[in-house]
């Protein structure tokens, strides 16, 4: 990138003025990523000072036998097959119950679309599990998901989503967003949940109070421009409705082995590398310069890992979701090495380590709890430390 075509979008960014397609693409093909680095802290600052959010969440996935076979999917089985599984309403209460007495805040359900379990289960689970843990948000189902309950109940979204609320939903998930362009999506996705059902359901939710996440599966077959196109398609969502609390880059995974049986599911896989922790930074930097009108971009410590997490905190995220417990979806499907569990002092070491204030928060993004740091750290931080000679 010549100084030029620098100055000017500094100048863009440093004015507020928002950037377009051409300046996302720029960005993307800039190789000085201390300079966008720079850039995108500057805007997260505006935004969040020094403080990176967190909740106590648990991930609960109800299934995993799916009617799809997305080509990046290991998580997916087919009924009958070796691992498949779907609990009993009675048992999904029970393992969501195992952290009560760890200050829940949050369940996060996501799962297969299975091919023959009834719609009623699904607002019958929420409400078993409001009654067992009153206190504890329920962000639950992709927008795939509500579009697989209209086929199986015959019913639209609109009244999908009033039973759910009853039941207890408070919101959606991001997830079933991948990539939007055609051009990719045809490759990786194998239901029919694309852009104009996506953006669709989420504007119903939006449309009746609820707030959700937004996501970008990054990372495999798709180049540069296409996360350009994925992110103004949100934002465009976002200016019209502004239902979009956090935007959520997640890094493709690449399955070496299948850890549960050691089948590999991933057809994507004799194609396709992880993206190195530089392009994961890349991608929060560029993300959170166009997202001009989404509060916080999250940067999901278990498909970046811990480093690169604390490092995206200089490149645009504030947020870095919670404890987890749980993650079937990455841990099922390959050996990369992210803990199974964050608890809450793990995760106010991890944002102390990086330099950042940790504030707790609910689903809503409400303020539970700022954490001031222990009274050691504090000190130790307050002198520049002395570096000792060999």
């Amino acid at each position: 990138m010549d100084a030029g075509l620098k100055r000017e979008l500094e100048d863009k960014v440093s004015a507020g003025e928002r950037l377009t397609r051409a300046d996302g693409e720029a960005l993307y093909a800039s190789d000085d990523l201390a300079w966008l680095g720079r850039l995108a802290h500057q805007k997260r600052t505006e935004r969040s000072g020094d403080r990176v959010m967190f909740n106590v969440n648990r991930h609960l996935n109800l299934t995993n036998v799916c009617s799809a076979a997305c080509a990046y999917c290991s998580f997916q089985r087919k009924p009958g097959e070796k691992d498949a599984y779907t609990m009993r309403v009675e048992e999904a209460v029970a393992k969501a119950s195992e952290m009560k007495d760890e200050q829940l805040t949050e369940l996060h359900i996501v799962n297969g679309l299975h091919p023959t379990l009834p719609w009623k289960y699904y607002p019958r689970v929420l409400r078993e599990l409001k009654a067992a843990l009153p206190g504890v948000s329920l962000k639950a189902f992709t927008a795939t998901e509500i579009h697989w309950f209209e086929k199986i109940s015959g019913r639209p979204a609109d009244e999908i989503l009033d039973e759910l609320i009853d039941a207890g939903l408070e919101s959606l998930t991001g997830g079933g967003a991948e990539i939007f362009d055609w051009e990719v999506r045809q490759h990786i996705v194998d239901h029919a949940t694309h852009w104009e059902d996506w953006s669709r359901i989420h504007r119903l939710a939006h449309g009746k109070g609820l707030k959700t996440p937004s996501t970008m599966l990054y990372g495999h077959i798709e180049e540069h421009r296409h996360r350009v196109d994925h992110v103004l398609r949100l934002r465009e969502l976002q200016d019209e409705t502004g239902g979009f609390q956090v935007f959520i880059p997640l890094r493709y995974q690449h399955d070496f082995v299948d850890s549960a049986d050691g089948k590999i599911r991933n057809r994507l896989q004799e194609r396709t590398t992880m993206a190195a922790p530089a392009e994961s930074l890349k991608t929060f930097a560029v993300s959170r310069l166009l997202f001009d009108n989404v509060p916080h971009v999250k940067c999901f410590w278990v498909m970046h890992g811990l480093s690169v997490a604390q490092l995206s905190l200089n490149f645009g995220a504030d947020d870095l979701d919670g404890s987890v417990v749980e993650y079937k979806i990455t841990h099922d499907a390959d050996n990369y090495g992210t803990p199974a569990t964050m608890h809450r002092e793990d995760l106010l070491n991890l944002i102390w380590d990086a330099g950042f204030q940790p504030v707790e928060r609910n689903t809503r993004y409400e303020i539970v709890r700022e954490h001031e740091p222990p009274v050691p750290l504090a000190l130790r931080r307050a002198e520049p430390q002395q570096v000792w000679a060999a």
